[in-house]
């Protein structure tokens, strides 16, 4: 077990803070960690008619435009269930009857608390009179046959962690059905 033994906060920003830690580890030695600190995050993964429903969207961290499930940042204390249903219908104007839980996982858990919730959509629609996507999101919709998504991944051509844990989650559940 390691023990926090100060903290030091670097920056606060709108997404994620930054502290560096003192940490005792196991022999008793102190030992410096820097820590992001982040809400986490929610994935939604739609299937309709043996389709995937992707976003696209550019990312400025990779400086590239990616293809991902819908997905969106938690909220401080926010559940992420609620999260999920309100990310795919601002994303994607759809919406569904519900959330079923497919798997949590940390992002990138060496510096970062940025914990993940996938869900998968049951029963998904257009909805009549969808959310607005947020005023500085610029994403188009796409949909995937999931064999070819699956191809895509395998390619290089899907990037995002979270879309290739769910893609290959839906080639597993397809398969063994």
């Amino acid at each position: 077990m390691q023990k926090k033994i100060s903290s030091k906060m670097l920056y606060k920003g709108c997404i994620f803070t930054l502290t560096q830690d003192q940490v005792k580890i196991e022999n008793d030695m102190i030992v410096t960690r820097d820590v992001i600190h982040h809400h986490g995050g929610v994935g939604v993964l739609v299937i309709k008619d043996h389709a995937i429903l992707l976003v696209r969207q550019y990312r400025y961290p990779t400086q590239r435009s990616l293809l991902e499930i819908p997905a969106g940042k938690l909220e401080k204390d926010e559940d992420p269930y609620v999260c999920g249903l309100r990310e795919l219908e601002e994303e994607t104007g759809y919406r569904c009857q519900e959330l079923r839980s497919i798997t949590s996982f940390y992002s990138t858990p060496g510096f970062c608390s940025e914990k993940i919730y996938l869900y998968e959509a049951v029963a998904p629609y257009k909805a009549e009179h969808p959310r607005s996507m947020d005023e500085d999101e610029c994403i188009s919709i796409e949909w995937h046959a999931l064999k070819d998504a699956y191809h895509m991944v395998m390619e290089g051509q899907i990037q995002d962690a979270k879309t290739m844990i769910a893609i290959q989650y839906a080639m597993l559940k397809t398969s063994n059905t």
